[in-house]
């Protein structure tokens, strides 16, 4: 079958040949381990069961995970081989399943899933994209994903397709994540503030583009209100070679997160969450070794 599972649409027949992904329809993953990097929430005192896919459906130019995305590094398993990973991270204590850059392997996921949930999963399973999705992509995960941990990358079709090669960025991924918060609804925590249902959207600020960054938070707390929760990040890494966008090609300044963080206060957005001290680290980019795999 000819894959045209995300908006790509690239028509390849991924039973014998890479997608615009870079990878076939066989499962491949570079590490699943505990991750005790993600929002408080997700990643709490135990960590987060986290799975790294290799392979991604947007390639962007200055994706810190380069090495398994552009490169898709990793080592191919079977669904089974999968849903025993799933079973082994909640066994970790793990407080979730959280799937980071699954959006080429959905269909896979879904049943590995239902096979770790007849095994006895139990523990919540966390869809963490890059919103380049299709909305029936996100409707097929109803019964699969309980929360989302979407990206907001772009709100201008300029910017998506200079730095992601999608024009059509902003569009696709309003309608995901309207898909996704109308499948959760508005979040839910446990006693100790571990997220168990909702959605989470991430906003990553890129060095120079703050007002990009404003325009995208004002958007979700125009749109969804309190519904949703929205993630500020400041861990922007240029990890790959930029010499083609000298712009984007240094961190983060604290100024312009902080211009970021004020007009979000202003805007009257509670909740949410803030990076604080030097996020901008090669700490947050765990060793692709196959752990775990």
């Amino acid at each position: 079958m000819l894959c045209n599972l995300c908006p790509r649409s690239c028509n390849t027949d991924r039973d014998t040949s890479p997608g615009y992904c870079r990878v076939t329809n066989r499962i491949k993953i570079s590490r699943a381990a505990l991750h005790f990097w993600e929002e408080p929430c997700i990643s709490g005192q135990n960590g987060s069961g986290t799975v790294f896919f290799s392979g991604c459906n947007m390639g962007c130019v200055y994706c810190q995970n380069n090495n398994i995305s552009h490169g898709a590094f990793g080592k191919e398993i079977t669904t089974r081989r999968l849903a025993q990973i799933f079973l082994e991270l909640q066994q970790q204590k793990a407080h979730n399943i959280n799937l980071v850059t699954p959006t080429h392997f959905a269909p896979q996921i879904i049943d590995a899933v239902k096979l770790a949930k007849n095994n006895g999963l139990c523990i919540p399973v966390v869809y963490n994209t890059g919103s380049y999705e299709k909305p029936q992509s996100i409707e097929a995960l109803k019964d699969t994903v309980d929360i989302y941990l979407p990206d907001f990358k772009y709100i201008s079709v300029e910017t998506a397709q200079k730095y992601s090669f999608c024009a059509d960025y902003p569009d696709v991924a309003k309608k995901a994540i309207d898909a996704m918060i109308k499948q959760t609804g508005p979040c839910v925590f446990d006693d100790d503030g571990i997220i168990k249902k909702g959605v989470i959207v991430r906003v990553l600020v890129l060095p120079g583009y703050a007002d990009e960054a404003k325009r995208i938070i004002e958007y979700l707390y125009r749109t969804y209100g309190d519904d949703i929760y929205i993630s500020i990040m400041s861990q922007y890494t240029p990890c790959t070679d930029l010499d083609k966008y000298p712009e984007i090609n240094r961190k983060l300044t604290q100024q312009e997160y902080d211009e970021v963080v004020d007009f979000a206060v202003e805007l009257g957005l509670e909740n949410g969450f803030l990076q604080e001290g030097e996020a901008a680290s090669e700490s947050f980019i765990p060793p692709f070794d196959l752990q775990g795999v």
